[in-house]
């Protein structure tokens, strides 16, 4: 009986330690890893550093004054120098450590070597970047955080920057319309494709910038965001009229750029400008974004007549892709395929594109249509999206660097709502007016009394 109750006083908190610690890690990852994760991991790089650094071939061989200090010291092997180790930092998702290289080192020989890093740690992943020659930083992740998306407290919200997605090491993917003017978005239906513009547009919608969308699925993506736009097309007729309607906006906006390069001798060298962001903020024009959903519906034709229009608004396209950059008009344009298949113009276009974002697709060809000519490793990372993920998507630009993030949910209502809350916001822009979508007027709900009249009876 005293051996039953000493196994019971015993086990019982070991078989509850374990199974909560088996519960936090299945159904809540970051309290796993902040309570047991992260001591284990951290105890495992500090004891295991050298002998993984030089399994994993990131060690050299120690200096001539390096071998004569240790033999006149001490009468302990001279080991291979690994890279010189900075202070442990754990974060809220993972570890990191800064590098300093040896001599004869580059950062890709560590991120040749993440995956085995990965293993010896006991981490979900390992990321290199590079800090400056000679020096990179190694970030741990210690869980899968794209598994359920939580966006990190502190995030870089700026002008024209939105923080729309988490990438898989844990950094916020912020979207950055004044490093990438245009982008292109790809994904098939129920691939998290509308809610990436869903919180584009939220994002956007409380900031001082004119929101302009062509929708031509009859405005369902985005007329729930009608209060905050200031131009809306929802069909290829009004898209056609739209959209010249933007370039000559851009055209003026040119002209008001020229005016300022009047140089004159007494003119400061910091008053020159080529684009919008170099005049004074008083006769700055509002930022545009043009959002393009659905873009194969501008594309497609049944008649002669819908092929001379097509033609025109893929032109106008075109040109607000090249030259819009510097008049403040940025595109976003989103579909579920793009490629030449589609007509005249449409390689060009998607050559102006910079920013690319694939979601979950039908098919390769589709993925390839979006990363195959700037990353073609990322298009079999985009083909491997499950549907079970949606909001997970590949993202890369024309440097050819790429990553995988995913969206957190943002139901429409909440985003709707954003834009109800900031319709105060939306910029005067006479030449759109037309254009701006019909808000209805919300009925005011008046409040039920507590006591239900009764009828008066004889």
């Amino acid at each position: 009986m005293t051996e039953l109750a000493t196994l019971l006083e015993v086990g019982g908190p070991v078989a509850a330690l374990g199974g909560g610690a088996a519960y936090a890690r299945a159904r809540h990852p970051g309290v796993y890893w902040s309570t047991v994760g992260l001591p284990v991991s951290t105890v495992r790089l500090l004891s295991s550093y050298g002998s993984v650094m030089e399994a994993c071939g990131l060690t050299v061989a120690p200096s001539r004054l390096r071998v004569l200090a240790v033999k006149a010291t001490t009468r302990r092997e001279v080991r291979p120098v690994p890279p010189r180790r900075g202070v442990i930092r754990p974060t809220a998702t993972g570890l990191r450590v800064r590098l300093r290289l040896a001599p004869g080192q580059e950062p890709a020989d560590v991120a040749a070597s993440a995956e085995r890093l990965r293993h010896a740690w006991g981490v979900h992943a390992v990321y290199v970047t590079t800090v400056k020659p000679g020096v990179v930083d190694l970030r741990l992740v210690g869980f899968d955080v794209l598994r359920r998306v939580r966006m990190p407290r502190k995030l870089p919200w700026g002008l024209l920057r939105v923080p729309v997605a988490l990438r898989e090491d844990a950094t916020p993917f912020v979207r950055d319309y004044r490093t990438v003017p245009h982008q292109l978005t790809l994904g098939a239906t129920l691939s998290g494709k509308s809610m990436y513009l869903r919180h584009l547009v939220a994002g956007l919608a409380r900031q001082p910038v004119a929101l302009v969308g062509i929708d031509c699925k009859r405005g369902v993506e985005l007329a729930p965001f009608a209060p905050r736009l200031s131009a809306l097309a929802t069909d290829p007729d009004e898209a056609a009229e739209l959209l010249p309607v933007l370039v000559k906006e851009m055209e003026d906006r040119y002209d008001l750029i020229k005016s300022r390069q009047g140089i004159e001798p007494s003119t400061p060298d910091e008053e020159i400008t080529s684009d919008i962001w170099g005049l004074p903020e008083h006769e700055r024009p509002v930022p545009v974004v043009l959002f393009v959903d659905e873009v194969a519906e501008l594309f497609l034709v049944a008649t002669k007549k819908d092929e001379e229009r097509r033609d025109e608004m893929v032109t106008q396209l075109i040109r607000l892709a090249q030259l819009g950059r510097a008049a403040g008009i940025y595109l976003e344009v989103c579909g579920q395929r793009f490629g030449a298949e589609l007509g005249k113009g449409a390689t060009m276009l998607r050559a102006q594109l910079t920013g690319r974002v694939c979601h979950r697709v039908n098919d390769e060809a589709s993925a390839k249509m979006a990363l195959g000519d700037i990353a073609p490793e990322a298009v079999s990372a985009a083909c491997a999206i499950a549907p079970e993920r949606p909001g997970l998507a590949v993202a890369g630009d024309t440097s050819g660097g790429w990553s995988r993030i995913r969206t957190p949910h943002l139901s429409l209502s909440d985003a709707a709502e954003t834009c109800r809350e900031s319709a105060h916001l939306v910029p005067e822009l006479p030449a759109l007016n037309r254009f701006r979508p019909h808000v209805p007027v919300r009925p005011v709900e008046t409040p039920s009394p507590v006591v239900r009249p009764r009828p008066v009876t004889d």
